[in-house]
């Protein structure tokens, strides 16, 4: 895990708390290794996580809820900010439909990318095909990278 690729900089985070968007992890790694790259690679402080073993693996919705409403700090509901997950498989885009039909007054929106080992030259074809699954599987929007989530939250929740 040292070395692998990620999705993601710290400068995302950054830049996500920048626009006044909370965000959090859900993931099936165990704690430790989440821990790792979240603060040791990334350099996060004390990162909200849900990690294996705090919650049902996905597609089962409990820990992006339990997450979600930890951040919002209010209940989930008609009432509360809208919620966007980003992942980069099948099952993170059926947590997110999970969620929906759990809590169907609550927002939520699903957000798809590719992995890294398909983010690479010579993976063009690959990562179309897995993308268009992604699509298929129900996600909301696609994206190229994980840069553009803070445009696309503001544009596409931001004054919801």
């Amino acid at each position: 895990i040292g070395s692998e690729p990620l999705l993601v900089e710290g400068s995302f985070f950054r830049g996500l708390a920048a626009a006044c968007i909370a965000w959090g992890f859900v993931s099936g790694a165990e704690p430790p290794s989440c821990r790792y790259v979240l603060e040791t690679r990334l350099g996060l402080v004390d990162p909200p996580l849900i990690a294996m073993g705090d919650a049902p693996d996905k597609p089962d919705p409990t820990g992006l809820l339990r997450l979600a409403q930890q951040l919002a700090g209010d209940p989930l509901g008609a009432d509360a900010v809208p919620v966007a997950y980003l992942g980069d498989t099948v099952a993170d885009v059926e947590t997110v439909l999970r969620a929906r039909a759990a809590l169907p007054d609550q927002r939520l929106l699903s957000l798809a990318v590719a992995p890294p080992h398909l983010q690479v030259a010579g993976q063009e074809a690959a990562r179309a095909a897995y993308e268009e699954r992604l699509r298929q599987a129900g996600a909301d929007r696609v994206l190229g990278r994980t840069g553009e989530v803070a445009a696309v939250l503001l544009k596409t929740i931001g004054g919801a």
